[in-house]
């Protein structure tokens, strides 16, 4: 048997594509979990069709999941693989792109025969496997259903529940050739399948073979080996989008002292926010998946108006469905959350793709003149922060408060530190009682410094309200057509958002100098790919800086005279460009925008491309 010899790689892309039922996306988590579990710096990508069971082995069924994990600072799930596990034809022809020349590629030769083939719409007679179009790139090939097959021999399963864990044979394999243990996929098998022992033998069985298979193999004489990151010391966890919001949910809750309602109606991406949330009940947390968005919606602002912290979530179509009642929330003056996990569109679009085309929608998407706050989170784990600073605007302003995240974030992971409890902000409620009476008087909308009112609640002696849509008096909420008064109450609650300013952080540049040639701003998503470009053109000796946008309405106070410290302001989004109009209109500098609407993030390569252009 050849020597086999170890390498060290300071970070290593790799691409798990497949059909849906290939088990693609469980087996990118599990390689991530284990990796981010060692100490790796980790970003990862899932993407899938929006069809539960997409049409097997054709283009549109192709189902994929890529990550990048380092021993240095990851801040993308990669631009080009330096691995692609393909189970299919379909899975190569839409993924070779991708893949760096020189690149390895792991291809399941049974799903290369000639009906896959035709699938994947290959001319007849070719097999990209045969005809030498892949020279340039190392190429496995290997018959994981026949070994899969051969291992489970005798093992009782029939043939489809095998073909199962065929995707366990290509996970053993990478561990072996990025020296990772199995122990932890081990354990996740007994626990997934726990009152089902044949199914655990078997995966645990198949997962061995491919680790074996990579120890003995003649063809691999290099395993790789990427070690641990130099980051922070403390308790870390893989953590998604989704699962961060839910989590930022329930510490707001805890620190203001309210219960937490979620309102809802699934819609994907979004759905796996209650999902995560209906597991925490012990936290008192109560979740309703109502009969439609306007029902979800409608909940939340009745658990806001009764004294709760009020959430609801969708994407773009749901948030369409709710303007109105985000507009009754407005005018009642009460706190409410809104997570719009943004997707392709317009209607339906891209459900599974991402984009950050509804930032307009949160500006301006309702009837009359309705200004909420907005707050944007960047990363994974940055929706945990930006949750909990919604929630915190929410209830000490008592506004409603959109929190834009996509589906590039929430379906991401990174490793997330656990903050301590005592190094979270103290959000304040501010209820009345009925102390507050003027003259005997209960005045509902009478406001603070920050033009807030206080949160009557129902129930208490002497506060009993008017509730509703209606236009409400100054002061009494007594109903008023007034037009006096309505311009007045106009003012006054698009005063109290532009107040939220005095108690936000400063703008700050992430990366370059606060006054230069070019400044890239982003928001939302865009962040590691802006960052990971910016960081590698100034280390080339490019004077460029990087500012990210997490308040965007109100904008921090002093990001307009930040942005003319710059000759040039580029701001990349996954739209056609909606906050360089915002900026251009709000400050009057020259921003021009760098716009991709392919449901996909942007590379870092082609930001510096662009960036470079300026120079």
């Amino acid at each position: 048997m050849a020597e086999k010899t170890e390498q060290i790689s300071t970070q290593v892309t790799i691409l798990f594509a497949g059909d849906s039922g290939d088990g693609m996306q469980l087996t990118g988590s599990q390689f991530t979990d284990t990796a981010a579990l060692y100490g790796n710096d980790i970003s990862t990508f899932p993407n899938f069709p929006a069809e539960i069971r997409a049409p097997q082995g054709t283009l549109a069924g192709v189902s994929g999941f890529q990550l990048n994990f380092g021993s240095i600072e990851i801040f993308t799930p990669g631009d080009m693989c330096d691995v692609l596990v393909v189970m299919n034809s379909a899975a190569l022809k839409a993924n070779l792109k991708v893949l760096k020349k020189g690149g390895i590629i792991i291809a399941n030769t049974d799903g290369f025969d000639p009906k896959n083939l035709r699938l994947a719409k290959y001319p007849e007679g070719v097999n990209p496997l045969e005809d030498g179009s892949l020279e340039g790139y190392k190429v496995v090939k290997l018959d994981v259903t026949k070994i899969t097959r051969n291992t489970l021999t005798g093992s009782g399963l029939g043939t489809k529940e095998i073909d199962r864990t065929k995707n366990m044979f290509v996970l053993g394999f990478l561990y072996w050739l990025y020296n990772r243990p199995l122990d932890i996929t081990i354990e996740f098998i007994k626990q997934k399948f726990a009152k089902k022992p044949d199914i655990v033998e078997a995966n645990v069985k198949t997962l061995q073979a491919g680790y074996h298979f990579g120890d003995t193999s003649e063809e691999f004489t290099t395993r790789y080996t990427v070690k641990a990151a130099q980051i922070e010391p403390g308790i870390y966890r893989s953590m998604n989008g989704n699962q961060a919001v839910a989590l930022g949910l329930i510490a707001a809750s805890k620190k203001s002292g309210l219960p937490l309602f979620y309102g809802t109606y699934p819609i994907t991406p979004a759905s796996d926010v209650l999902h995560e949330l209906s597991k925490h009940k012990n936290f008192g947390v109560r979740t309703f998946q109502a009969e439609d968005e306007i029902a979800g919606i409608c909940s939340a602002i009745g658990a806001s108006f009764g004294g709760s912290l009020g959430v609801t979530a969708s994407s773009g179509p749901g948030i369409a469905l709710k303007g109105e009642a985000i507009g009754l929330a407005l005018m009642l003056e009460l706190p409410l959350v809104i997570i719009n996990v943004q997707r392709g569109g317009p209607s339906t679009g891209l459900p599974t793709k991402t984009e950050q085309a509804d930032l307009f929608q949160a500006m301006y998407g309702r009837n009359g003149e309705a200004p909420v706050a907005i707050v944007a989170a960047y990363s994974p784990i940055d929706c945990f922060d930006t949750t909990f600073e919604a929630c915190r605007i929410a209830v000490e302003h008592m506004t409603p408060v959109f929190m834009l995240s996509d589906g590039y974030i929430a379906n991401g992971t990174e490793p997330w530190k656990f903050p301590k409890a005592e190094a979270l902000a103290e959000i304040k409620p501010v209820f009345a009682t009925e102390a507050d009476k003027v003259n005997g008087k209960y005045l509902p909308y009478k406001r603070n410094e920050k033009l807030a009112r206080k949160w009557g609640v129902p129930g208490v002696k002497g506060l009993e309200h008017r509730v509703g849509g209606l236009e409400k008096e100054n002061e009494t909420g007594n109903i008023s057509y007034d037009p006096e008064n309505h311009e007045l109450m106009v003012r006054l609650r698009a005063e109290k958002i532009e107040r939220i300013a005095d108690y936000i952080p400063l703008q700050e540049v992430d990366n370059g100098n606060t006054t230069g040639k070019v400044a890239v701003v982003g928001w939302g998503g865009t962040y590691g790919s802006i960052k990971a470009a910016v960081k590698e053109l100034r280390e080339e000796g490019v004077d460029v800086s990087h500012i990210h946008v997490k308040y965007i309405n109100p904008f921090p106070k002093n990001l307009g005279e930040l942005l003319k410290g710059f000759d040039k302001v580029i701001v990349p989004e996954i739209n056609r460009g909606q906050l360089v109009s915002l900026l251009r209109d709000k400050y009057l500098v020259p921003a021009v925008g760098y716009n991709k609407v392919q449901g996909s993030p942007f590379s870092i390569g082609e930001l510096k491309e662009r960036i470079k252009k300026e120079f």
